[in-house]
């Protein structure tokens, strides 16, 4: 698929997509120019565009242009945006740490920082109905697309883990719940990912999408912990968060539940299931087989 170390197919991504968002949000100087100053703040800052990145290496592995790859991992990158933004205000996480700069809410107000995350969901939508770069798709493609990104973003995706997320504090959690929190808070954006991408790729062999679905299932659980881990080991610095925050506020974690040890041993097993998943590509899925791997050593 791709002949380019992981780093440098990391940062090619991140460029490009970083390129593709400032092109498709509002310029700062239009109306309302503070709401869309504050658009810009949260969507353009030091973000991982780990999404995008997973996106663009399941569609290029099936074949799909980058250039209507791009399409869907703004999409994704929006949703992924306003979901941090609303996460961090005062009445979820109170958070006034992201990305190594202050949150929206306290770089501009909270009313601002609730209609940011509002405004970046319906762009998101509004790029796949729209973008002529992918009128080569057909209707029902692109309508698949909406209806997986509006399912993995809803209750029944990631606003539902948010609200097992809020459930949660302060009480014990099985393994099984919280492994079941984190497939819908965190997990549901991650496979949704790495589907719109082979979507991308129409038409899609659904043995293969299906292949591609369990690989991201695993990495998305192995990406939760790897947080957990993080947020008892990593240096603010580096994370871009405040450490011990999630114990602080008496967070179920995976650390907390079945110790530091064993956390990495599950991040390792799932690795492990997510590289088997990626068998039926041989060695055309070596980028999204380093992906993998990068999850589960990564710093921040």
């Amino acid at each position: 698929m791709t002949e380019l170390p992981l780093a440098d197919f990391i940062e090619q991504v991140a460029r490009r997509t970083d390129r593709a968002l400032d092109a498709c949000l509002p310029a700062a100087r239009v109306t309302p120019v503070r709401l869309h100053e504050a658009m810009r703040y949260v969507v353009l800052g030091d973000g991982k565009r780990f999404r995008p990145i997973l996106l663009h290496a399941a569609g290029e592995l099936l074949g799909a242009p980058a250039e209507r790859l791009d399409v869907p991992a703004c999409a994704i990158e929006l949703i992924h945006a306003y979901s941090l933004v609303h996460d961090d205000l005062p009445a979820m996480d109170d958070d006034e740490l992201r990305r190594g700069r202050p949150t929206c809410h306290k770089a501009y107000d909270e009313a601002t920082a609730i209609l940011v995350g509002d405004a970046l969901q319906a762009l998101a939508f509004q790029l796949i109905a729209e973008d002529p770069r992918l009128d080569a798709l057909p209707a029902a493609t692109r309508l698949r697309m909406l209806a997986e990104l509006a399912r993995a973003a809803s209750s029944r995706g990631m606003v539902g883990g948010q609200a097992l997320d809020i459930e949660a504090v302060g009480r014990e959690l099985s393994l099984a719940e919280l492994e079941n929190m984190h497939i819908h808070k965190t997990g549901a954006l991650i496979r949704v990912s790495v589907r719109l991408g082979a979507f991308c790729a129409d038409p899609v062999d659904e043995a293969h999408l299906r292949a591609l679905d369990h690989y991201a299932k695993c990495i998305g659980l192995a990406f939760q912990i790897r947080d957990d881990i993080l947020d008892v080991e990593g240096e603010t610095a580096h994370i871009g968060k405040t450490r011990g925050k999630d114990a602080a506020d008496g967070k179920p974690t995976y650390p907390a539940l079945v110790g530091l040890e064993e956390a990495r041993e599950m991040a390792d097993r799932l690795l492990g299931d997510a590289l088997d998943s990626l068998s039926p590509f041989g060695e055309r899925a070596d980028t999204l087989r380093a992906l993998a791997r990068f999850v589960v050593d990564r710093q921040r």
